[in-house]
């Protein structure tokens, strides 16, 4: 996780002057997870403090319309960071804020608020947190001579090389780097096993800073590539025959007591909360995958073949179902789910994720039994006697279990539920009108 900081106002001020900061970028994401930004001279930090600071919301993605576009940002001083690849004599800090409408109410249309909202329906029920470890893969892709995105990757490795076939070690290390002096508590960093692909994987934390983590390490990827020549993206699957790019989400749920999922002498070690809490996932597992897949791209990933999962079962041990149960007990006792991908808005996904669960735990919802056999080798027949169901298998689909999904429109809210499906459909719709070059390949001669 990034260090949580406790900063007040006069804090962000002396910081401010100590670093040299002339510029300050304002951060919040919008529907689709992308960030956006304010930038600001640092003569208007106290208007920031303040509350004071307000933008045009008609202009972002899935907000509001342009009679109601006056929109407030308010400051988030714990994630006050100075960008370390800033110059010297114009250094340029970042705080993400949350969006505020101007009667002083929290705007639910950002995906930060409404995660908010949801974790206080979590504390209603008598939990304390839920604290999320994150996965995201990448691709490293050269660039061309006007700085633009080749289909060349940077490398020919594969899981857990080294160099001279890692090209992008000296890459990966600076990322760590960076994100250390940004106050990352980096686990793990290393080739993932298609070509060209990578995985940093940094320390968990509470859903809000998790999901403002996940937001920082994608800028951070991005900038540092560039520096290397190279460019950086989070497409789920940029490249045919290879794997494609994921983001895992280990969640923990607790309470006074420490780790609701666990209790030594459960089953498997698990308690009855985390038993619930996967039977309330796995019952959602259809109309979340609109949300952590969340573009036509996610569904080429989303394939037999190559290790990402594309059916609705658990396990205690294999990787080939959706969600699987870390070995790790005690306070680490965790959930994997392993379907989303890093395009997913983590905002969104976290909160359809916790929203699941905790329907789970309401209604005491049952988990299936595990499934210990590799999925992937079982034929039809054995598919229907194990009650193993598929994910959807493209956007459209998806998206019409979205909608048939009451709990998953619960925990985004109406406007952020409206606002989704609309774009999804619009997406969908445009995609299915182009001619690909696999169809010309296939159809133009033969027919």
């Amino acid at each position: 996780m990034a260090t949580k900081h406790n900063y007040t106002k006069d804090d962000v001020r002396k910081l401010v002057k100590s670093e040299h900061v002339n510029f300050l970028r304002l951060m919040f994401s919008d529907l689709f997870g992308t960030l956006k930004n304010v930038e600001v001279p640092v003569s208007k930090l106290d208007t920031l403090l303040d509350n004071q600071i307000m933008f045009d919301g008609s202009s972002i993605e899935g907000f509001v319309r342009i009679q109601e576009s006056d929109m407030y940002l308010h400051p988030d001083l714990s994630t006050f960071e100075v960008f370390p690849w800033s110059p010297k004599d114009g250094r340029t800090a970042r705080v993400i804020c949350d969006v505020y409408k101007p009667d002083g109410e929290p705007f639910d249309g950002d995906p930060r608020n409404n995660l908010k909202r949801v974790l206080k329906d979590m504390k209603k029920e008598g939990y304390t947190s839920f604290d999320i470890g994150p996965e995201p893969e990448f691709f490293l892709f050269k660039m061309d001579e006007n700085g633009q995105p080749t289909l060349n990757l940077n490398d020919k490795g594969s899981y857990f090389d080294l160099a001279p076939n890692d090209m992008g070690e000296d890459c990966r290390r600076d990322i760590v780097l960076t994100l250390e002096k940004m106050g990352f508590d980096v686990e793990a960093a290393h080739h993932e096993v298609a070509p060209g692909q990578h995985e940093i994987d940094f320390k968990y934390s509470d859903a809000v800073n998790t999901a403002d983590n996940i937001q920082t390490f994608k800028l951070v990827v991005k900038t540092i590539a560039r520096k290397h020549g190279l460019y950086a993206t989070f497409m789920p699957k940029p490249l045919s025959g290879i794997n494609g790019s994921g983001m895992h989400i280990n969640m923990s749920l607790f309470h006074d007591k420490g780790n609701a999922f666990y209790d030594k002498n459960g089953k498997f070690e698990l308690s009855k909360d985390a038993f619930y809490f996967l039977g309330g996932i796995l019952k959602h597992a259809r109309g979340f995958t609109a949300i952590g897949d969340p573009i036509v791209n996610s569904y080429k990933r989303l394939v037999p073949g190559y290790e990402a999962p594309t059916y609705i079962a658990w396990s205690p041990s294999n990787r080939s179902p959706l969600v699987r149960v870390p070995s790790a007990r005690g306070l680490t006792t965790r959930l994997e789910l392993r379907s989303a991908d890093p395009t997913a808005n983590p905002y969104m996904a976290i909160a359809c994720v916790l929203e699941a669960g905790l329907d789970g735990l309401r209604n005491k919802i049952k988990a299936p039994k595990n499934i210990d056999a590799n999925i992937y080798q079982m034929n039809a027949q054995q598919l229907k006697e194990n009650h193993i169901y598929s994910l959807p298998d493209n956007l459209h689909n998806a998206v019409v279990a979205l909608e048939q999904d009451p709990t998953m429109k619960y925990a985004l809210g109406e406007k952020l539920y409206s606002s989704f499906i609309a774009a999804k459909h619009f997406e969908f719709n445009s995609y299915r009108t182009q001619v690909s070059e696999w169809e010309r390949e296939h159809y133009m001669k033969k027919y």
